[in-house]
C-alpha cells in the first residue's frame, strides 16, 4: 500500500488536478502490472490548494480586529475559487460538491461573523477555520478522480485522525487513530477503492476540530501510513526532492537520491521546506520509506529517505529511471559514501546571549535559564556554553520581550537579530576527522557568531549574520559538492536531472 500526499502545488487549479489524477491512475495500474508490488492499493492525502490556508488565517486575523467586511470579501473569492475549480475537474458532479462545500463555507461566514462581533479567535475557533481549506479541496480532488474512472471515496479527516486537544497544534493519539483507520480507509483500500482524505486537519475525541500545525498535512500522511502498515509515502510537490542546497541561495544545487531518516530529520529541522520536521516521525517508527517527487515531472527518480542510506545503490537506480533536459545534477554516488549528504538554512533566526557573573560554579542556572523559555512555550535551536554565559538562538520571537524581561532578573542579556543558521548535515559526518576542519576553513572569511556539533555527530551548526548567508551556503557547497571532488567525498555523477528554477532544498 503506498500513501500518496500532494501538496498545495499539486492541487492548486485544474491542471494541477489533472496531473494528480494521472499519477494516482498510474499507480493503480502499476498495482495490477506488477506481481512485485503490494496489491492492497493507493490512499489519498492532499493539502488545501495553494495560498488558501494563509487566506483563511487572514480572515481570522481580520475577524480578531473586528473587520468582519474584509474577512468576507476573503470567503467571496475562496468561495469562486474552489467552485471554479470544481466545475473544471468534476462536471457532472459539481452539484453536489458545490453543495457540500457551500456547507462548510456558510459555518465559516458564521464562525467569521461571531469572532469579529468579539473582537477574538481561540486557538480552537483557528482551528475551525484553518480546517476548511483541507476539507473543501479533497472533496474536489475526489470528485476529480471519480470523475476520470477512479472509484475514489471522500473521507472527512476529522472522522480518520484522532487528536489530543492542544488546538492549533495537535497531537495524534494513535492507538486511537489506528482504530478509526481500521473502520474507515482500510476497508475501502481492500475493496480496491482509492480513499481521498485531506491532512493538516483530525479531531480530538470528543469530536472537535483540530489540525496539526503549518506543514502538518506531510505529517497527517506519514500517521495515515504507520496506522495502516503502508509500505511507502510518496511527498508529491513541486521540487525533484532534497537538494544539497537552497536554490535561492545557491542557483545550482544537486539531487540527493537517497537520504537517511536521521539526515532527513535534520535538513527539515534546520530549514529544508520541501519536508515537514514531524513527517520522519511516524515513517521511523514504522520502517516506511518516504520518497519525494515533483507532480510537474512524475518520472523523476525523486529521493528516497530510509533507516539506512545507500546512496551508491539509490543513485545506480535514479541514473537508470532519471528524466533528462532539465539539469540538476545527481550527488552521493560512488563506493565509499560521502560526509555530508546536504546543507540547510534558516533565516530570521535571533541569537540570544545570556550572562551572569553569579554562573561561575553556581548550581541551577541552565536550569533556571531554560525553564524562562519552557514557560514562554519557545523552542530553542541552538546552545553554546562556557562558564559564565550562554548563548542560544530561538526562530519565534513573538515572546521575546517578556522571555527577555525575565532572565534580565538574574542575568545579563544581549539579543542580535538578523542572523541565520547552516546546517551541515551527513551521517558520515563523523568518519573523516577533516570534515569539521574543512566546514570552518571554508567559512575563514564569514563572521561566524555560533559553532556546534550535536551529539550524534550528524550536523555541524553555524549560526552568522543573515547578510553572508548566500555567500557561505556557497563556500560550503563548493567546497563538499564541486568537481572535482575533494579527498574523502565520494565521486559525483552528472547523470539524472531535476527542476532548478523554482525549487526548495
Amino acid at each position: 500500500m503506498r500513501v500518496l500526499k500532494f501538496g498545495g502545488t499539486s492541487v492548486a487549479d485544474a491542471a494541477a488536478i489533472e496531473r494528480l489524477a494521472a499519477i494516482v491512475r498510474c499507480e493503480m495500474e502499476r498495482d495490477e502490472s506488477d506481481s512485485a508490488v503490494d496489491r492492497r492499493g493507493v490512499v489519498v492525502v492532499v493539502s488545501a490548494l495553494a495560498g488558501v490556508t494563509d487566506q483563511l488565517l487572514a480572515m481570522a486575523a481580520h475577524a480578531r480586529d473586528g473587520n468582519a467586511s474584509a474577512a468576507l470579501v476573503v470567503l467571496g473569492q475562496l468561495r469562486e475559487r474552489h467552485h471554479a475549480v470544481t466545475a473544471a475537474v468534476a462536471a457532472t458532479r459539481a452539484e453536489d460538491v458545490r453543495g457540500a462545500n457551500e456547507e462548510l463555507f456558510d459555518g465559516l461566514a458564521a464562525a467569521v461573523r461571531a469572532a469579529a462581533l468579539l473582537r477574538e479567535v481561540s486557538p480552537r475557533s483557528l482551528d475551525t477555520i484553518a480546517a476548511v481549506g483541507e476539507l473543501s479541496s479533497s472533496r474536489i480532488v475526489a470528485a476529480a478522480l471519480a470523475e476520470r474512472g477512479i472509484d475514489a471515496e471522500w473521507f472527512d479527516a476529522r472522522r480518520v485522525i484522532v487528536t489530543d486537544e492542544c488546538f492549533t497544534a495537535a497531537a495524534p493519539l494513535m492507538a486511537e487513530t489506528r482504530t478509526r483507520l481500521a473502520a474507515t480507509l482500510l476497508p475501502a483500500v481492500r475493496e480496491r477503492r482509492v480513499p481521498v482524505t485531506g491532512g493538516f486537519v483530525g479531531a480530538s475525541v470528543r469530536g472537535r476540530t483540530t489540525t496539526l500545525g503549518r506543514g502538518g498535512g506531510d505529517y497527517s500522511a506519514s500517521i495515515v501510513a504507520a496506522g495502516l502498515s503502508a509500505d511507502q509515502i510518496q511527498i508529491w510537490t513541486d521540487v525533484d526532492g532534497m537538494l544539497t542546497a537552497d536554490p535561492r541561495l545557491y542557483p545550482a544545487p544537486r539531487l540527493v537520491p537517497h537520504l537517511s531518516f536521521g539526515e532527513a530529520a535534520e535538513l527539515a529541522y534546520f530549514g529544508a521546506k520541501v519536508l515537514h520536521p514531524k513527517t520522519i516521525q511516524p515513517a521511523l517508527s514504522e520502517g516506511i520509506p518516504v520518497r519525494i517527487l515533483n507532480s510537474l515531472r512524475p518520472d523523476g527518480s525523486g529521493t528516497v529517505i530510509t533507516a539506512q542510506p545507500d546512496r551508491a545503490a539509490a543513485n545506480a537506480g535514479a541514473e537508470a529511471s532519471a528524466p533528462h533536459g532539465t539539469g540538476i545534477r545527481q550527488y552521493g554516488a560512488g563506493p565509499s559514501a560521502p560526509a555530508i549528504a546536504a546543507l540547510a538554512c534558516k533565516r530570521h533566526v535571533t541569537v540570544v546571549d545570556v550572562t551572569s557573573t553569579r554562573m561561575l560554579e553556581a548550581h541551577g542556572f541552565l536550569r533556571r535559564l531554560f525553564e524562562v523559555f519552557e514557560r514562554h512555550q519557545t523552542s530553542v535551536d541552538v546552545v553554546t556554553t562556557s562558564e559564565v554565559s550562554v548563548s542560544v538562538t530561538i526562530d519565534d520571537c513573538r515572546r521575546l520581550g517578556p522571555i527577555r524581561e525575565e532572565l534580565s532578573a538574574f542575568a545579563e542579556v544581549v539579543v542580535e537579530d538578523r542572523m541565520a543558521l547552516i546546517g551541515v548535515v551527513g551521517d558520515n559526518l563523523p568518519a573523516d576527522p577533516q570534515t569539521f576542519a574543512r566546514i570552518v576553513t571554508a567559512l575563514g572569511r564569514t563572521p561566524l557568531k555560533l559553532v556546534s556539533q550535536a551529539a550524534s555527530r550528524r550536523n555541524v551548526t553555524v549560526v552568522l549574520p543573515e547578510a553572508h548567508l548566500a555567500g557561505a551556503v556557497a563556500s560550503l557547497h563548493d567546497e563538499f559538492f564541486s568537481d572535482p571532488q575533494p579527498v574523502g567525498v565520494g565521486p559525483n555523477v552528472l547523470t539524472g536531472e531535476a527542476r532548478a528554477s523554482g525549487a526548495r532544498s
